[in-house]
Order: C-alpha cells, then sequence, then structure tokens
C-alpha cells in the first residue's frame, strides 16, 4: 500500500503524520508526537497512534491528524499563555 508522511513542528514537538493508502482515493492514517522532552507519567510521546473514524480523503487525513498530534501536545504541556 502506497504511504505518505507529512512532519510539522507545534509548541516545540514535531507531530508525523503518516497516511496509508486504504482503498482508492482514501487513507487510514497515524500520528507520533516528538518533542525535546519526556514529561513523566507520558507514556504516547514517540509512539504511533491510529487515528479513529478513517478513512479519510488526503486533505481530511492530515488536517484530522495534524489537530489530534497538536491536541496531544496541549495536553502534555498545559494551555498556552
Amino acid at each position: 500500500m502506497a504511504m505518505e508522511e507529512r512532519v510539522t513542528e507545534y509548541r516545540g514537538f514535531d507531530i508525523h503524520v503518516d497516511l496509508h493508502m486504504s482503498s482508492k482515493d482514501m487513507f487510514d492514517i497515524w500520528f507520533q508526537v516528538e518533542g525535546p522532552v519526556r514529561p513523566p507519567g507520558v507514556a504516547a510521546i514517540g509512539r504511533r497512534i491510529k487515528v479513529f473514524g478513517g478513512p479519510y480523503s488526503r486533505r481530511w487525513a492530515y488536517l484530522v491528524a495534524e489537530l489530534a498530534g497538536r491536541a496531544a501536545v496541549d495536553v502534555i504541556l498545559g494551555p498556552d499563555e
């Protein structure tokens, strides 16, 4: 199956988004958060997490996975004040 990857930066963390083609023009998606620190009790740093609700079109896949990654970073760091 075809795979695509994109990395974006958010609040000092890298969000890796992997798209795997599941059917014509549709993708299952995973994201992974990597950062400069590994806060205690945060087991998900560096692990791939599948995003539910798919498959998605390419445009939606990138948007949904990046938002999921950003939400994870916000939970790790707390509010951006």
